[in-house]
């Protein structure tokens, strides 16, 4: 979030110094993604060493805090694991939110720097040794698995009905609604797509590997000697490898490169892999209907959120842009089935 929360950045240190065991000598809140219900903070201890502050609200599982421990204690280099608390555990309670401690990496997200070849590279590698990690049943157990889920293209057309007859006296809202009434059979023929290819795959019985669910631009930290860290396990899921192949090439890096020149260096780093396409078609489509879903929840249900709400509209708006995500996911579509 851009905003920060309604707590005074006392408390989170008080919090920080009794759960963690850290004398902090500083905080600052940080304005950076588009969650809103994640705020982030960069503390110092008395010492010197600063770290990463997460504060996390709403839904909370804690294998997004023991996967990546598990990864990293696996020698999976890109992942930087949650400190423990003087209790053992991989977080802290400070109603409403569960407070997760880091080290602090000093450097850019993929949005700010672009990533060299060599960077790319290492991605396909890192994601290589994620999805062939063995996870041990105990763990395993409680990471959610892939249902192909109608929820986010249920909940769009929901949203597409609604604006067709409501006045929203804030501004934003008004402006998103605009954009989705003009951009209505796109949006509705995204979801059709979707829809169509999860009752595919359905049908057969892929195998599910271990995913991170959400390797976009800004969940890829680059540090100031140049190595490549994956942040940000919020979302752990037992899916088709393609979960995550999907965003080398997927138009979620910023559009430096073009979506062949990322996947060529993508793939040289993660190795051979027979790419089901309609696995990748799939998710490229269902996560732009989910992200415009998720946007309609915070700016038409709400008009909270400050700053954000401008970053949420623009970054919704976006996906309609002539070359991006919309256009990227249908023109390498490989499936053969809308022709």
């Amino acid at each position: 979030m851009l905003t920060a929360p309604d707590l005074p950045d006392e408390k989170i240190a008080a919090c920080v110094q009794d759960a963690f065991g850290l004398r902090v000598a500083q905080i600052a809140f940080l304005p950076l993604g588009a969650d809103m219900n994640t705020a982030v903070y960069r503390t110092v201890a008395e010492d010197g060493t600063p770290y990463f502050v997460k504060l996390r609200r709403g839904d909370f599982d804690e294998v997004a805090v023991l996967l990546p421990r598990f990864l990293s204690d696996r020698g999976i280099e890109q992942i930087t694991a949650p400190l423990a608390t003087r209790a053992g555990r991989s977080w802290a309670d400070l109603a409403p939110y569960k407070v997760i401690l880091y080290p602090f990496i000093e450097g850019r997200n993929g949005y700010e720097a672009d990533l060299t070849d060599q960077q790319w590279v290492d991605l396909g590698a890192a994601l290589r040794r994620i999805h062939g990690a063995g996870v041990p049943s105990t763990l395993a157990g409680r990471i959610p698995k892939e249902t192909y889920s109608p929820r986010w293209r249920n909940r769009i057309r929901s949203f597409l009905d609604c604006i067709e007859d409501t006045e929203y006296a804030d501004p934003v809202a008004a402006e998103l609604a605009t954009i989705l009434r003009a951009r209505r059979a796109e949006t509705l023929d995204l979801a059709g797509r979707a829809d169509r290819l999860a009752g595919m795959l359905l049908a057969g019985s892929p195998i599910l590997v271990v995913c991170h669910s959400d390797i976009h631009a800004g969940n890829v930290l680059i540090d100031t000697g140049g190595m490549l860290h994956i942040v940000d396990w919020d979302q752990p899921i037992l899916a088709p490898k393609e979960r995550d192949l999907m965003y080398a090439g997927g138009g979620q890096f910023a559009n430096r490169r073009t979506p062949e020149e990322e996947e060529r260096l993508f793939y040289r780093g993660y190795g051979p892999a027979a790419v089901d396409p309609f696995a990748l078609a799939y998710y490229r489509y269902e996560r732009i209907v989910e992200d415009i879903a998720v946007f309609c929840e915070q700016l038409l249900l709400s008009d909270e959120g400050g700053a954000d709400r401008e970053q949420s509209l623009r970054y919704l708006e976006s996906n309609f842009l002539p070359g991006n995500t919309i256009d990227i996911a249908c023109n390498a579509d490989r499936t053969g089935i809308w022709t």
